[in-house]
C-alpha cells in the first residue's frame, strides 16, 4: 500500500459518509477474483449506514476464499477463538438495522450459543469478475441470498469491499488477509 493509500484508509476509518468511503473505493485499483485465496479478517467501515457495528458486535470474524468456487462468505469467532463459518440464510440481515443497541451488543453470545444451528461447512459463496461502477474487478456472489460483495485492492494483503444488498445503502468494510 503506498503512504498515501494507507493513510486515506486510517482517515476514513475512525468514521466517514458514505460518498468519502465511495470515492476511496472507485480511487483503488481492481482485483481479480484467482488472487483472493485465503482467510480475511473483516472490519467495518463506519459510515453511518444502519449495519454499522452490528457484524463486528456479533463476533464476525472475516470471509475465506478457498478458490473461485469455493468460499465461505461469513466467518465467525467462537469460544476460546475458534473462527467456524455460518449458513448466510440463518444470519437476518434484512432486520439487523431494526435490532435495539442493547440487543445487538450481546448478539456475539448469540452467535456462540447458536453456532450448533449456524454453522457451515459448506461454501456458500462463489467469486466472479464483475463490471460494479464501470471498473471490472472480483466479487463475491452469495450462493441464496440478493447480497454481491465487490472488492478493490489497497494493497497485498488488504481489500476495501463493499456489500451491494437488494433494497439497502452500501455497506462498506475491509478484509486484511491472516
Amino acid at each position: 500500500m503506498t503512504t498515501d493509500t494507507a493513510e486515506r484508509l486510517a482517515a476514513l476509518e475512525p468514521a466517514c459518509t458514505s460518498a468519502e468511503a465511495e470515492t476511496f473505493f472507485d480511487s483503488l485499483p481492481p482485483v481479480r477474483p484467482e488472487e483472493l485465496t485465503g482467510r480475511y479478517r473483516g472490519r467495518e467501515l463506519a459510515t453511518g449506514h444502519p449495519m454499522d457495528g452490528s457484524l463486528e458486535s456479533s463476533g464476525w470474524y472475516g470471509k475465506q476464499f478457498d478458490d473461485v468456487d469455493h468460499v465461505h462468505p461469513l466467518l465467525f469467532r467462537g469460544r476460546r477463538d475458534e473462527i467456524f463459518a455460518v449458513e448466510p440464510r440463518k444470519v437476518p440481515l434484512g432486520i439487523v438495522p431494526k435490532v435495539p443497541a442493547a440487543v445487538a451488543a450481546r448478539s456475539h453470545q448469540a452467535v456462540r450459543l447458536l453456532k450448533p444451528a449456524i454453522r457451515t461447512s459448506k461454501h456458500r459463496a462463489r467469486l466472479r469478475a464483475v463490471e460494479h461502477r464501470g471498473v471490472v474487478t472480483a466479487a463475491m456472489v452469495y450462493d441464496h441470498l440478493p447480497i454481491i460483495d465487490v472488492f478493490r485492492r489497497v494493497d497485498d494483503v488488504t481489500l476495501l469491499g463493499v456489500m451491494d444488498l437488494r433494497g439497502a445503502p452500501p455497506y462498506y468494510f475491509v478484509l486484511e488477509r491472516d
